[in-house]
């Protein structure tokens, strides 16, 4: 019997499926949620880069610099990252889109598509024995962080993102989540040179403006993690909900809003988090204000229906996560 051998591809097709990732089975079994010590070098090599401190100093550009990338960032994984990628809260241009996305992976935290995809299956799952990151079944420090650097959570389920993983350019972003963060360290270390050519008296060098956007992003890391571990454990509840959410005054402030927890599981798509006029909502002023120049539009506000359910109501109330319908 005759078998002909298979087609050979084209090499725009060869190149065509290198760009774009194919979905990956993620492993299973107990090993596949043990922390990989090798996956954890650079992880851990950022934290450590940011003792580089003490040989570089600091000067106001590269601390401006720091505060304002925290700022950039945080707004891209709580406006973005989780309200639009995640929820699907409101909506947007596909070049916004993209351009949001790449700032987002510029805080190190992988694609947009790897982290919504996580954050749905966390909705699902929230605070039972499937949930990756959850202080009640893996304690405070697996859940803050190591659940993310096991071999589980490597691959992105392409399954729970059908949405947003039809997008050519967010595959593309979810295999070289690197790029943006390397040009973006690059292009700092050359303003730093040039500030030390140009402006010496501002003591502002390459190697400072690099070490200070590790300390921005170590940062950014621990108050974003927060949400995933302190917010589960600590705070008030003002809803019935089926996990241990709550909700935090002083985690709010530093995530720009993700600190209303307990609002946020209890009615997962509104775009605000602050369901009341106290309850500062920094991300959601943002996009308000992005909505009047037509950047996005069809903000969802909090039914007002649920901001005050009756006692013994509250648990019907609660409406499934955009990834569980």
């Amino acid at each position: 019997m005759n078998i002909s051998p298979p087609a050979k591809k084209s090499f725009v097709a060869r190149v065509w499926e290198w760009l774009l990732p194919t979905p990956q089975e993620a492993p299973t079994g107990a090993e596949a949620m043990s922390v990989d010590w090798l996956k954890a070098i650079p992880y851990a090599g950022i934290h450590l880069a940011c003792l580089g401190v003490i040989w570089v100093g600091w000067s106001w550009p590269a601390v401006i610099m720091a505060v304002f990338f925290y700022a950039l960032r945080v707004f891209a994984l709580t406006g973005f990252y989780h309200r639009y990628f995640s929820h699907r809260s409101f909506k947007v241009g596909r070049i916004t889109q993209f351009v949001m996305g790449w700032i987002g992976c510029t805080a190190i935290q992988k694609s947009p598509l790897w982290w919504a995809a996580h954050h749905r299956h966390h909705h699902a799952h929230s605070d039972d024995e499937h949930d990756l990151h959850s202080p009640k079944q893996s304690g405070f420090w697996y859940a803050h962080m190591g659940w993310f650097l096991t071999p589980k959570c490597g691959p992105t389920n392409y399954r729970l993102i059908p949405d947003f993983a039809k997008f050519p350019e967010l595959r593309w972003l979810d295999r070289f989540e690197l790029v943006p963060p390397v040009l973006l360290i690059g292009l700092l270390y050359l303003t730093g040179f040039v500030f030390d050519y140009q402006w010496p008296q501002l003591a502002c060098t390459g190697g400072q403006m690099v070490i200070w956007f590790f300390i921005s992003t170590v940062f950014t890391y621990q108050v974003t993690y927060l949400v995933n571990t302190a917010t589960h454990m600590y705070g008030t509840r003002r809803y019935v909900t089926k996990d241990d959410s709550r909700n935090s005054l002083i985690i709010a402030l530093l995530t720009f809003g993700e600190g209303w927890h307990n609002n946020h599981h209890y009615y997962p798509n509104s775009t605000r988090q602050g369901f009341f006029w106290w309850e500062i909502d920094i991300s959601y002023y943002v996009l308000c204000f992005m909505q009047m120049f037509g950047l996005v539009w069809e903000v969802r506000p909090v039914p007002k229906r649920l901001l005050h359910p009756k006692p013994k109501a509250a648990a019907a109330e609660m409406l499934p996560a955009p990834a569980a319908q």
